[in-house]
């Protein structure tokens, strides 16, 4: 039988608790707070190694040569080096379906006519939660497969994204040792590092797969590639400039563990349809673009680091300006 002391006992743990909790996310905002304060540094700006990531219009017929003639006088004024563009999903089985990407050879052709020097990837993934099993060899076959076709369509590299890729798993490290029989440029984009102790263990038991990779985790994918693109958006904080000391904790942490010769991108949120109400106003362009110059001028000058823009087809006029003022300026 429950006792009214056994209750009440019950109810001060559970308001101690509470207390706790909200004092722990009273010092983590305070901390991302206080992140986005001063003043960047000058020379903290675009080195003109930045990215894009472009929807899949552009290889299966519905954009022309005259819309990628549109496209380069805008990336022209730009940082822009890399693009990095839609040409999967790969099928659940790890099959890639060339009728996906049936005007990739144009496409590779005309962006670089009219923007020399560009490197133009093929945007591959797949969702991997209830999806493609990477842990299967014969699905990573499948996609070696896949990868080795779509190269043939003249792209410079290969850009994944598959998510959610868990921290630690191996088997995705293998792929990506696997993938260099086919390519020389490689690169991924990669969940938040971990920004303090024990976030990824919480984050992981109320959303079920992680949201964060340990530094261990992250340097070793570093390892085995070119590029790394963090996608700082969907940070889940509620006001701008906690996005804005959050992506700097991101940034910095990234500074810290990519060698200067490989390139590092921090995802620039372009896009305006979060799912949550508070994440379109909080999380901006302007704020990511500041926020990677308030880490860039704690860590010193670097050449291969930008941003990168998610996502073409989504951006604003508004976001351009944004980029322009407060990253390339």
């Amino acid at each position: 039988m429950i006792t009214r002391t056994v209750i009440r006992r019950g109810l001060r743990l559970l308001a101690l608790a509470l207390v706790v909790v909200v004092a722990l996310v009273g010092l983590l905002a305070a901390a991302f707070r206080l992140q986005f304060t001063g003043v960047p540094a000058g020379w903290a700006k675009s080195t003109g190694n930045d990215a894009l990531w472009l929807g899949h219009m552009w290889v299966d017929g519905r954009r022309t040569e005259q819309d990628v003639e549109r496209l380069a006088e805008r990336l022209r004024a730009t940082g822009i080096k890399d693009l990095y563009v839609h040409s999967g999903p790969f099928e659940w089985d790890g099959r890639l379906d060339p009728a996906k990407y049936p005007k990739a050879r144009n496409f590779v052709q005309w962006a670089k006519k009219q923007l020399p020097g560009v490197r133009v990837s093929a945007w591959l993934g797949q969702s991997v939660k209830n999806g493609l099993d990477l842990d299967d060899p014969r699905s990573r076959e499948n996609v070696l497969n896949g990868v080795a076709d779509i190269m043939k369509s003249g792209f410079d590299g290969v850009h994944y994204n598959f998510e959610p890729i868990g921290d630690g798993d191996t088997d995705f490290l293998v792929l990506l040792e696997q993938t260099r029989r086919h390519t020389r440029l490689l690169s991924t984009s990669t969940p938040q590092i971990e920004p303090y102790p024990l976030m990824r263990l919480t984050a992981r038991a109320v959303l079920t797969h992680d949201k964060y990779w340990s530094r261990d985790y992250f340097r070793q994918i570093v390892d085995r590639v070119d590029q790394v693109a963090i996608m700082t958006y969907d940070s889940f904080t509620p006001l701008r400039a906690l996005y804005g000391g959050y992506v700097v904790r991101q940034a910095e942490l990234a500074l810290d563990l990519v060698p200067e010769d490989k390139h590092l991108f921090i995802g620039a949120p372009a896009y305006h349809d979060h799912g949550i109400p508070w994440a379109d106003p909080a999380e901006s362009v302007a704020d990511a673009a500041r926020g990677a110059k308030l880490a860039l001028s704690d860590h010193g000058w670097r050449e291969r680091f930008g941003l990168a823009l998610y996502v073409d087809f989504a951006a604003t006029e508004e976001d351009w300006r944004e980029y322009a003022a407060q990253w390339l300026n």
